[in-house]
């Protein structure tokens, strides 16, 4: 029987779910919200620093994002969509940190240039041209290109020294790129979510059924790991923003939207170095160019993290297959998540990226002395000694119906809705929690449509973020005074 109730319920404790309690709870502090976790602590899953790259992706150095459509051209509208959605993250750090509700910014987000780093003629023809269409936009302005080795060796010294100096190299780089501790951020803002009196979260707690009621509420009967006690809840809206687990739970609740949809799990390994000597003489993010076949997540780069404080040097990720949906979850959960629904898709996926899974088997079943070789195109004296595999989280890609094929498979993210909003699901990987805020501003737009559209709303969404409801692709005046902004109080400026 139920014997609660709340206005808001969010399942999972990652970066997602803490930005749209902090987005609801500012907007409205009247509104109850109960948060509920199956872990022992908050963002210990997709979202934790160790478990994915910590990158704020701005389309800088991520090739993936200015593919080569099929008339050989480079696209860039991608890269500027993704560069002006984290602006919007930016803006609300931003915000957060001006009143106090984030901590200094050094204790989650930190000045880390963004390159990308290629060798061989075509690679350095394709950088070249990548740039000189991105830096024509004024969102990418301060984009610099060099195919100079005496330049290259300034901005990464680690990965040029013995590096062949007759070698076709070029690289791009953005001095205010960013390196952002996920996990560190969404503890603060849980933290200061706990210290409202309309916010309670229950940690150990694992969501079993969801059944929508006649009022159009949502009856939700929890597990609590520890105790083995069953209870029930009715709220008014249920978001699912628990990474991988979130399909599963879409599915619990039966809404038409989710009917069709699948997922193509994929897990990571990092190569960690452990050598402070090595670490100090690396200051940036270094992406390259991705495997034929492989997914979004498995771009390779040489990466800068600061973790707790504490300044990491990481290389990967190294993708492999995988049966769970969860880093702490069961070998069992790809197979609990195939149904009639969504049967025909997969099978489709499976059948036309049959490439994409033995490239992932491949990757799975690689040698340490494989893994040390990739390393070394971007760090040639890297020696076996100095670095310690480390295995990442897992990532859900999706799957969807599609009239050509049966079905597709999708790389970035996607939020998925019921006809009424009173539920919402946070599906697919790439760029993820680095456009969280877009994202979940995309939740309040489609289950908020009312309450969105009283002056109250509007006036506090454009304090804590400024531009919204503008376009930072198309306003240049507006783009340039955010950024300048942003870069000032995250101190993110060079």
């Amino acid at each position: 029987m139920t014997n609660q109730k709340v206005d808001i319920l969010v399942v999972g404790s990652g970066i997602m779910s803490a930005t749209l309690a902090t987005l609801l709870n500012a907007l409205d502090p009247k509104l109850s919200i109960r948060m509920v976790e199956r872990l022992t602590r908050v963002a210990a899953e997709s979202t934790d620093a160790w478990n994915n790259a910590g990158t704020g992706h701005a389309g800088y150095c991520e090739l993936n994002y200015t593919p080569i459509n099929a008339d050989g051209e480079i696209e860039i509208n991608r890269a500027l969509a993704i560069n002006a959605s984290f602006e919007i993250s930016l803006q609300l750090w931003s915000s957060l940190v001006e009143q106090s509700i984030l901590p200094a910014p050094e204790h989650f987000i930190n000045p880390t240039p963004h390159l990308s780093f290629v060798w061989g003629e075509d690679n350095v023809a394709f950088l070249k041209k990548r740039y000189q269409l991105l830096k024509a936009h004024h969102l990418f302005a301060d984009m610099e290109f060099s195919d100079d080795f005496n330049t290259l060796k300034q901005w990464m010294p680690l990965m040029m020294n013995a590096r062949d100096t007759k070698q076709k190299v070029a690289a791009t780089r953005v001095a205010y790129g960013t390196d952002i501790d996920f996990g560190s951020l969404t503890r603060s803002l849980v933290e200061h979510l706990s210290s409202q009196a309309q916010f309670k979260l229950d940690l150990h707690t694992e969501v079993k059924k969801l059944k929508q009621l006649e009022n159009g509420h949502w009856q939700v009967t929890f597990l609590n790991k520890q105790t083995k006690k069953t209870t029930q809840l009715e709220a008014g809206f249920v978001f699912l923003g628990a990474g991988g687990g979130a399909l599963k739970l879409l599915q619990k609740s039966g809404i038409p939207e989710s009917k069709g949809y699948g997922g193509f799990p994929v897990s990571g390994q990092w190569l960690v170095c452990h050598d402070p000597a090595i670490i100090n003489q690396h200051h940036c993010k270094v992406y390259g160019k991705a495997a034929i076949g492989a997914p979004p997540m498995s771009v390779p780069h040489l990466d800068t993290r600061v973790i707790h404080g504490q300044k990491a040097l990481l290389y990967g990720p190294y993708a492999g297959f995988t049966t769970k949906f969860l880093k702490q979850g069961s070998f069992l959960d790809l197979l609990q998540s195939v149904a009639l629904h969504n049967l025909k898709p997969m099978l489709s996926v499976a059948r036309y990226h049959g490439d994409l899974t033995r490239y992932l088997i491949g990757e799975a079943m690689q040698s340490p002395a494989a893994r040390l070789q990739t390393l070394r195109q971007y760090y040639p004296e890297a020696k076996a000694n100095d670095w310690a595999l480390a295995h990442a989280g897992k990532r859900v890609q999706i799957i969807k119906k599609c009239s050509q094929k049966g079905g597709r498979l999708e790389f970035g993210t996607e939020v998925v809705t019921s006809h009424n909003g009173n539920i919402a699901a946070l599906l697919g990987a790439s760029p993820g929690a680095s456009v969280s805020v877009q994202a979940m501003l995309s939740v309040i737009e489609r289950c908020f449509k009312q309450q969105l559209q009283t002056q109250d709303w509007q006036q506090k969404l454009k304090t804590l973020i400024p531009s919204y409801g503008e376009s930072l692709i198309d306003n240049k005046q507006l783009s340039s005074t955010v950024r300048k902004r942003n870069l000032a109080t995250l101190k993110l400026g060079t």
